[in-house]
């Protein structure tokens, strides 16, 4: 008997230290270790992002139209852009800090994507650490492989948005009108910006604020209201500046009416074959992954199936715990996060592609491990939260590694692997202390040629035009080049090349009567082709 006794005491004795290890970590050191593990997730492919291939169109005019801005020129009047203003005027604030360059604009769309993934981990904080943390992992590993750090507004947007949801919904639970004012305050700022970034973003955003509103002290309802004002009533200045004719047709015409039916593709994707040219482009040179997996085809048609299967199952999740308590603010957090991907939704049907997918799966794959584990703790109420949490969010990253590794965690491996320089498929592009990267040898070199033989037969001032050969048809636009000779001045208004837009009236009425200097680098018949000619 004493035996026992002793040795209850001894394991006892021996418990104690450990606990006060264990206590020796404060909730604000957890918090820490908590946004570390997401940095250090941001960190592992950092190098490989900031010297990969950037899409040359996409990030070319993310390079070009900030810097026209700094030059005096306006978005919709002076050069086609399909969204607010908010992104190119705060990525010409940055650049004017930080300057023109690749480097610059790719960090600037790191933050971008760093506000998604810690404003889903914000918005998932309410569930503890674990689940938090897993569901900005699933965030991430979605988010950056979908289109590098191109600093494009929509993920901009996104970000901003859940940040203001997040501060909306501490601004609904906080104790003091004080804190609880300016909050509230922030969050309409925060959303306002996202729409000023994206003005499409205007159902999700409406949709979150139904239920965050509802039932919210009313003067904190007005303060958050005063701050969206706020932030969407700089649409002014741009309606102003450009007209309120070129503003209509160039944020909800074009991209709403006239582009929609030239950038479309089957829905559902195809199971045996890619649709999209840039998809099957996206494909090539891919790193080799070891595990067994599905198509790429076959892939795409599962991410469609699992991107409506996620924010189906944040609704129906939500919708039953916030029937079950309405009063209770995780069960409105929930059903908050899941009518916000309701509204994602119509950016990723629009055009049924990895990217797309990525831009909207990001929310819903991200919040994912929140409703499993609401699931599984009312289904077995005695388990330990534990295990339930790590067992919600590695059932969504096993998702991902397992059905979609070629979007996602293939994509992650290689710009990981970049870092140490293995797998590097990018090549340079130089001119001037600017660079570009291609992913192609051939494709690079000639275009090294188109630049260096523009810059030789033009001068300071002299305007520049790229397009395809046929423009009749225009698909795609090396936009890139204007940024790699910023001597020159673009000739048309379509810096960006859509379909349906840029090719729905005759090029030559949105091309600047005089000398030009035209280039149409973009198949390997033309490559390396540079001419003095007119529009």
């Amino acid at each position: 008997m004493s035996a026992r006794v002793a040795s209850e005491r001894s394991e006892d004795e021996e418990a104690k230290p450990a606990a006060r290890r264990r206590r020796r970590i404060t909730p604000r050191q957890r918090n820490a270790i908590a946004l570390a593990i997401i940095a250090v997730a941001f960190l592992i492919p950092l190098r490989g992002l900031l010297r990969a291939q950037g899409p040359p169109m996409e990030e070319g005019f993310m390079l070009v139209f900030p810097e026209r801005v700094l030059k005096g020129d306006l978005p919709s009047r002076d050069f086609l852009h399909l969204y607010g203003p908010g992104g190119l005027w705060a990525l010409a604030g940055w650049f004017k800090v930080f300057g023109t360059n690749l480097i610059s604009e790719r960090m600037f769309g790191l933050l971008q994507q760093m506000a998604i993934v810690f404003g889903i981990f914000g918005l998932a904080r309410y569930w503890g650490r674990i689940v938090a943390v897993l569901g900005a992992l699933a965030a991430a590993v979605v988010i950056i492989p979908a289109i590098g750090l191109t600093a494009l507004a929509w993920v901009g947007a996104v970000g901003l948005a859940l940040l203001g949801l997040l501060a909306g919904l501490e601004a609904r639970r906080a104790t003091g009108d004080r804190r609880a004012g300016r909050l509230a305050v922030l969050g309409g700022v925060l959303l306002g910006l996202a729409l000023l970034f994206r003005l499409d973003l205007m159902l999700a955003i409406g949709l979150g604020l139904i239920l965050l509103l509802r039932g919210m002290d009313t003067h904190r309802v007005r303060r958050l209201l005063a701050g969206l004002a706020a932030g969407v009533s700089l649409y002014i200045i741009e309606l102003a500046t450009s007209g309120p004719g070129h503003v209509i047709r160039g944020i909800i015409l074009d991209p709403i009416v006239y582009l929609r039916g030239g950038r479309r593709l089957p829905i559902p994707p195809s199971w045996s074959h890619l649709d999209g040219f840039l998809q099957r482009a996206g494909a090539l040179e891919q790193l080799s992954w070891p595990m067994p997996s599905l198509t790429t085809a076959q892939q795409l048609f599962f991410w469609f199936v699992i991107l409506l299967g996620s924010v189906a199952t944040l609704v129906g999740v939500g919708t039953w715990v916030f029937r079950r308590d309405t009063g209770s603010f995780r069960a409105r957090v929930l059903l908050v996060v899941a009518l916000f991907s309701v509204g994602l939704l119509p950016q990723g049907i629009q055009r049924v592609d990895s990217t797309h997918f990525a831009w909207v799966g990001c929310v819903p794959l991200g919040f994912l491990p929140v409703a499993l584990f609401e699931l599984a703790r009312r289904r077995w109420p005695r388990a330990g939260t534990r295990g339930l949490a790590l067992a919600s969010g590695a059932g969504v990253l096993a998702i991902l590694f397992f059905l979609l590794p070629f979007f996602t965690f293939r994509w992650y491996t290689d710009y990981s692997l970049q870092s140490i320089g293995i797998h590097r498929t990018a090549h340079i592009i130089e001119r001037n202390g600017r660079v570009f990267y291609y992913g192609k040898k051939d494709r690079a070199d000639a275009a090294q040629l188109v630049i260096d033989e523009a810059a030789r037969i033009s001068k300071p001032g002299d305007r520049l035009f790229v397009g395809p050969k046929n423009l009749r048809k225009t698909p795609y636009s090396d936009a890139y080049l204007y940024y790699m000779l910023p001597e020159l001045t673009p000739a048309t208004y379509y810096i960006e090349m859509d379909p349906g837009v840029a090719n729905a009236r005759p090029m030559s009425s949105s091309c600047r009567p005089s000398g030009t200097t035209g280039t149409s680098p973009t198949t390997p018949a033309t490559s390396g082709r540079a001419s003095r000619k007119r529009c």
